[in-house]
């Protein structure tokens, strides 16, 4: 009876054992599924990102473009206001020899 006993015993071991080796199979599978999924992710964000940057950059240059545009303007009105500035100074001056005001009268 032993014998047979033992043999029950390790009939039973042997299917726990597969047991165990399929839920690790299992796990295996999943690890890999996630890893893969995980991958994809990575690769669809950098994409993303890839095309955000793009984008930033392209409004970078034009925005560059659109400044120095104005700096040129605003530098070109300034030059012109100091010329009718140093012009209104020198008439001013020019005059300023024959007019005089008189205080007490």
């Amino acid at each position: 009876m032993e014998k047979d006993h033992l043999e029950i015993l390790l009939e039973d071991v042997r299917g726990k054992f597969e047991l165990v080796l399929e839920g690790h199979e299992s796990l295996r599978q999943e690890i890999r599924q996630n890893h893969q999924e995980s991958n994809e992710k990575h690769e669809h964000t950098a994409l993303l990102i890839r095309a955000l940057n793009d984008k930033i950059d392209g409004v970078d240059a034009r925005l560059d473009l659109k400044i120095d545009s104005v700096e040129h303007r605003l530098g070109k009105k300034i030059d012109a206001v100091a010329a009718d500035l140093a012009e209104h100074r020198r008439d001013t001056e020019a005059h300023r020899k024959g007019w005089r005001v008189r205080e007490g009268e």
